[in-house]
């Protein structure tokens, strides 16, 4: 009894080590793939130009850049979820989980290095008047993504994602940073 389960464990394990290999074999000779998109979700919902760069490293795991800078010039233009932040940069890192070429499920880490404007109110007693004073800051967060990226025969990218992150020294008042949305654009 005992011999027949190590056999069935032996070829069970020679089996998949064999489809991995030609999977591997096939895999590597793709190349490697560009990408450009554009996050939709930040330029329509919160006015933010939010452009990324992403290149495959091997069927399963990328690296990219994100660019994320604010339209306008007016605090009041910019009302959202972190209507403070004016710039950020954030490189990440993702792997996938699907037998697709570097599409499908994905989970990501990520850093971001950002700035923007500390909002603060003073109330002056002697002519009853409200001030708000504005400080600007730099940030560097550490965080991680979730989501999904579907590819088309012919390279049309469409992703959605969401992450969080916790910003690591503590130069502004926002502890914790969003990174997220529905992003377009051409895998060549």
């Amino acid at each position: 009894m005992k011999k027949s389960y190590l056999i069935l464990l032996v070829i069970a394990l020679c089996s998949s080590s064999m489809f991995s290999q030609d999977n591997t074999e096939s895999m590597s000779t793709t190349k490697n793939f560009n990408e450009l998109k554009l996050n939709m979700t930040n330029l329509i919902g919160f006015k933010w130009f939010d452009v990324g760069y992403e290149r495959t490293i091997n069927e399963e795991s990328s690296f990219g850049v994100g660019l994320l800078t604010r339209i306008g010039s007016d605090r009041d233009d910019s009302d959202g979820l972190d209507e403070y932040r004016t710039f950020s940069i954030t490189p990440y890192y993702r792997h996938f989980f699907s037998q697709k070429y570097a599409q499908g499920f994905f989970v990501e880490g990520f850093a971001m290095v950002h700035s923007g404007e500390d909002e603060f109110y003073e109330f002056d007693p002697v002519d009853s008047s409200d001030n708000y004073r504005y400080e600007k800051f730099t940030d560097l967060a550490i965080g991680v993504s979730a989501g999904a990226k579907f590819v088309t025969k012919r390279g049309f990218i469409a992703e959605i994602y969401l992450g969080i992150g916790r910003d690591m020294l503590d130069q502004s008042d926002i502890e914790v940073v969003g990174r997220g949305g529905i992003a377009l654009g051409y895998r060549f």
